[in-house]
């Protein structure tokens, strides 16, 4: 018999709203978070939002300073460039434990996930531009999955945390800022699990060292112009905020 779970504590449902609006890009880059604001959209007292903004501070989401409040953090180059390093080490070595340990089983389930994320890969870069934000956001949950499953079969449990917490991370950071970069190739996760599958753990080391760096020299060039210009606040204004800088700057 399957044992209930237990029900979550009133700060852990504000951690996970507050930070699924963070990655859904509801709350922008920079964006300020109230304490009082947050209890009331959520419907709950100040402690258990205070609880949730400070597990979020510690992952790297949040920020708080002093005078200026809590806002949602904005990477700087370098955090991104060193977050790239550290998830390209965390994962090569995913991948080959992968090839060690993995049964047949969890290869099996791992072909068929990476069929999903491809296929969500495909719809998020062909659906209207007002859906999205929705439709990258499913693909971001399910290559989480994926990379989190890969981990997982190495049955290390600061491996999984690490890597859940690296990719979380970049995948928020990224979701703001990568919507025009190229679409990814279609069969882009069946191949590296293809890789992981072989047998080979060098094949699968080098298949995910190129997964995981494959946009990096975009998305690093991008933040550095965004920096350079001094528009980076500016990108992610949205409605009345955006159009009002707009009309100022033109």
């Amino acid at each position: 018999m399957r044992r209930k779970r237990a029900p979550a504590t009133l700060s852990l449902q504000a951690y996970d709203r507050v930070r699924n609006k963070i990655l859904v890009g509801d709350y922008a880059l920079g964006e300020p978070l109230s304490r009082r604001r947050l209890a009331e959209e959520l419907g709950m007292s100040l402690i258990p939002v205070s609880e949730a903004l400070q597990r979020l501070e510690a992952e790297g989401l949040v920020e708080s300073k002093p005078r200026a409040g809590t806002r949602v953090r904005i990477p700087t180059v370098e955090d991104i460039r060193g977050h790239y390093i550290v998830r390209e080490a965390l994962e090569s070595q995913s991948a080959r434990l992968f090839v060690a340990l993995a049964t047949k089983d969890q290869k099996a389930e791992l072909r068929s996930t990476a069929e999903l994320v491809d296929r969500l890969s495909l719809a998020a870069a062909r659906v209207e531009e007002a859906y999205k934000p929705a439709a990258s956001y499913e693909f971001e949950r399910a290559h989480l999955r994926l990379h989190t499953r890969i981990a997982e079969c190495s049955n290390c449990a600061a491996l999984v945390d690490a890597i859940e917490r690296s990719r979380v991370l970049i995948y928020n950071w990224l979701f703001n800022v990568t919507a025009d970069l190229e679409t990814l190739p279609a069969m882009w996760h069946r191949e590296l699990v293809k890789a992981l599958t072989s047998g080979d753990p060098i094949e699968a080391d080098e298949a995910m060292r190129r997964h995981v760096t494959f946009r990096q020299a975009a998305v690093l060039g991008k933040f550095e112009e965004l920096q350079r210009t001094g528009c980076f606040d500016a990108k992610f204004l949205r409605g009345p905020q955006r159009k009002f800088l707009a009309e100022r700057t033109h």
